[in-house]
């Protein structure tokens, strides 16, 4: 098979796979799930091994830990987590006004240090673009949660999710070296070196920035609690497992919280201590844990994973969203391998003109074996 009609059915493969998990994405939740859970706990397995354990017994410790752990904090959590939500529902249209009129003198005094045109643009452009906004956030909340939210039941959490992740762990040695030898044999070499900048990639972002998100919730759990808002362990918990989209979680949790704040001290002294609570995180996160947990094998630009994740979630609900950050990383390694190619080849560099040739040279005369000659004697 040349290479030409080597391209073109890898093309249509993969058109082939993307239609299928269109048509399946309702049914594939779990199982991505399990992946996901699978590729996250491999390094425990592997560790596990090394220590004499065998294949089977260390999936099998790993699994049930990581079940167990889960429980743990469904049980702890779960209830406090319902209650204040629950509680946060109702005080909201009273959150809302109580905010309302806290804001208003502010609008006001902004009104008028505003030119009267300006402040008229101002309002408008807020009476226009309100009510698409609000559609647009509620249509994709809704696309996510009736696309994963309905499948994601019971059933599915708690049996599928872990025996897909089990049966994965147990075999994913021996699938990676079943899928190598499906591999094209001439470019071998180079779709191994991309796997590994991909898993390099990935490894770094899921084992990595699910600690930092783990780590910052409870940080942000404890601490707003600790300075007495109301929902502070929500707020804080919801902005820590939101982390991993950069700056729009932090900003979210911070923008609730200083709402929050507004609303039940009214003092700038309140406020500023929730303010520095997230401060505080960020400076923790940045200076010590994201470069101890994470490093710079992420590799992935913030403006791209907050893309994926739009999309992913948009197209394909809460499926989308677990396979956005997977698959921003392998399009991310493929056009940079493509970039690296391209800045090589004549397309970038242009045609390259030989040197012309050159002639022999006569070897150069040794003075000694080759004296100089005279003129011819009559």
């Amino acid at each position: 098979m040349t290479d030409g009609r080597q391209v073109w059915f890898w093309v249509a493969l993969l058109f082939a796979a993307g239609f299928a998990f269109y048509e399946l994405g309702s049914v594939l939740t779990p199982f991505v799930a399990g992946m996901a859970v699978a590729y996250l706990l491999n390094p425990l397995v592997g560790a596990l091994q090394r220590r004499k354990l065998s294949r089977g017994l260390a999936t099998g410790v790993v699994t049930l830990g990581f079940c167990l752990l889960v429980l743990l904090a469904l049980i702890l959590l779960v209830p406090v987590l319902i209650g204040q939500a629950s509680d946060f529902a109702q005080r909201l249209p009273s959150y809302a006004a109580t905010l309302r009129e806290r804001a208003l003198p502010l609008i006001e005094l902004l009104r008028e240090r505003l030119p009267p045109d300006i402040s008229n643009r101002l309002r408008e452009g807020a009476i226009d673009y309100a009510g698409p906004a609000a559609r647009w956030l509620a249509g994709f909340v809704g696309t996510v949660l009736g696309g994963g939210m309905l499948v994601i039941n019971a059933l599915s959490v708690f049996l599928i999710t872990p025996i897909v992740a089990f049966y994965l762990l147990y075999d994913w040695d021996r699938m990676v070296a079943r899928i190598d030898t499906w591999l094209p044999r001439r470019h071998v070499e180079t779709i191994r070196e991309q796997a590994r900048l991909v898993d390099r990639t990935l490894s770094g972002f899921v084992r990595g920035q699910a600690m930092v998100c783990l780590l910052l919730a409870c940080f942000y759990g404890l601490g707003l609690s600790m300075v007495g808002l109301d929902f502070g362990l929500v707020v804080g918990m919801m902005t820590g497992a939101i982390s991993f989209i950069p700056y729009f979680g932090m900003a979210i949790g911070m923008l609730l919280g200083v709402a929050l704040a507004l609303v039940q001290f009214g003092t700038a002294q309140g406020v500023g201590i929730v303010v520095a609570v997230f401060v505080a995180g960020q400076v923790i996160e940045g200076n010590f844990v994201t470069p101890r947990l994470v490093g710079d094998r992420v590799g992935l630009h913030p403006v791209w994973i907050i893309f994926a994740l739009l999309a992913g979630g948009a197209m394909f609900g809460f499926l989308g969203i677990l396979i956005a950050v997977p698959v921003a990383a392998v399009i991310g390694v493929a056009v940079r391998f493509a970039l690296a190619r391209y800045l090589a080849s004549p397309l970038y560099l242009g045609a390259v003109e030989s040197p012309p040739p050159q002639l022999p040279r006569d070897p150069p005369r040794d003075p000694l074996r080759d004296p100089p000659q005279g003129p011819a004697s009559p």
